[in-house]
């Protein structure tokens, strides 16, 4: 069984978090909920939602993708944590997938991981992506990371994520229950 971290801080984009966690367990992928500190996180349009575990209790070992929800504050204190970071660089440097929708990217940025890649980000943090080529599209694949624009594009990404873990079929096998994508 596949197996996915997603860390939550205070202020996370709530559509981005829930479309990512039900999506992929829909497909039979275990999604692990990370909390920065309580296991009550607080989203950023006020919905409250109970983290699985605490960061401190992850290894990227553990895992075959990373996916990170934007919204603010949340993407200010994923980039700002040194957990976050080192989770990120050690699945780069495992050759792991990882993900990242709205402001999200720019933690991968901050972490390295994006130099010479092409990637989206929300418009409002595109100055954060330096290092990365910015591409316009509402989800973009390069290689083993996969980014999204927006909160409007969590289904579209979700389902990205659910093809870089288990292929097309699995898209579509999902996609028969949800009727999701057109």
């Amino acid at each position: 069984m596949k197996r996915v971290l997603i860390p939550l801080a205070e202020g996370f984009e709530e559509i981005e978090a829930v479309t990512l966690i039900d999506v992929l367990r829909r497909a039979g992928v275990r999604v692990d909920v990370a909390s920065l500190g309580e296991t009550r996180v607080r989203g950023s349009h006020g919905i409250t939602m109970d983290a699985d575990l605490r960061i401190d209790e992850t290894r990227a070992a553990d895992y075959d993708l990373m996916a990170l929800p934007g919204g603010m504050p949340g993407t200010l204190h994923l980039r700002e944590d040194p957990r976050v970071l080192r989770l990120v660089r050690e699945m780069d440097a495992a050759d792991k997938a990882l993900a990242a929708v709205c402001a999200a990217p720019s933690v991968l940025a901050e972490a390295g991981v994006l130099k010479g890649r092409r990637a989206t980000v929300h418009p409002s943090a595109v100055s954060f992506l330096t290092d990365a080529q910015f591409d316009d599209s509402r989800v973009v694949r390069d290689g083993r990371i996969v980014t999204g624009k927006a909160a409007g594009a969590a289904m579209e990404f979700a389902f990205a994520l659910v093809e870089q873990l288990l292929g097309p079929e699995k898209v579509e096998e999902v996609n028969r229950s949800m009727f999701a994508r057109l």
